[in-house]
């Protein structure tokens, strides 16, 4: 168990905060994989054909979503989460772990 009682005063509970937060954010693309499948129905990853969604090849090195807003994980995030324009919310559906999974191996694409 981690001793938390030496991160104390602003410094301390800012960085206890970051390594939180950063720690968070960690995915494994691989687990991403397995998450994916539900998705590969409607979304490509090996072309740039449109199923029923946009592709998703080459996601993260795209300057815009086809929402207009831009390709970063905080927007891909927020789609995952709220779903819109025909795709479905998976905001209750997936786990953060899950969600952070996935973003992992869409970054790989």
């Amino acid at each position: 168990m981690r001793n938390w009682i030496l991160c104390t005063g602003s410094l301390g509970a800012l960085l206890l905060a970051s390594s939180l937060f950063s720690a968070s954010k960690a995915g494994d693309a691989a687990k991403g994989k397995e998450v994916f499948e539900q998705c590969g129905v409607c979304h490509n990853t090996d072309t740039d054909d449109k199923k029923i969604g946009p592709s998703l090849k080459g996601l993260f090195k795209k300057d815009k979503l086809t929402s207009g807003k831009k390709a970063n994980e905080e927007n891909i995030r927020a789609k995952i989460n709220t779903g819109g324009n025909g795709m479905p919310s998976y905001g209750d559906q997936l786990s953060d772990d899950e969600k952070n999974d996935l973003i992992a191996y869409l970054k790989t694409l």
